[in-house]
């Protein structure tokens, strides 16, 4: 049993470096073709959204009163709003709806 946790963290580490590495030895000239750069481009954004969504569904007593907050997040970015007023007004919103709701 001991001996199989040893094998699956030196699998995990072998994985991972091979995914790190793989890209920089392999490709050494710069990418032209506009579709592999265009989805370069957005992996980091996708990366932080997948790892946030959960969270903002969980963060709040209400999964209602997070909805809330995450559309009234949309539209202010939508509407090209700064980060410090969109995260103030998720705040209100999840107050507000939290207030009356529960």
């Amino acid at each position: 049993m001991r001996n199989n946790v040893y094998i699956y963290i030196l699998c995990m580490a072998v994985v991972t470096y091979l995914i790190r590495v793989l890209p920089l030895t392999l490709i050494r000239h710069e990418i032209k073709n506009k579709t592999i750069r265009s989805f370069l481009y957005y992996v980091p954004y996708v990366t932080l959204a997948v790892m946030t969504f959960p969270s903002i569904l969980d963060a709040t007593q209400s999964p209602i009163s997070a909805m809330i907050a995450l559309v009234v997040a949309m539209a202010l970015a939508w509407s090209g709003q700064s980060l410090l007023l969109v995260s103030v007004l998720c705040c209100v919103a999840v107050f507000i709806s939290e207030l009356f709701l529960i």
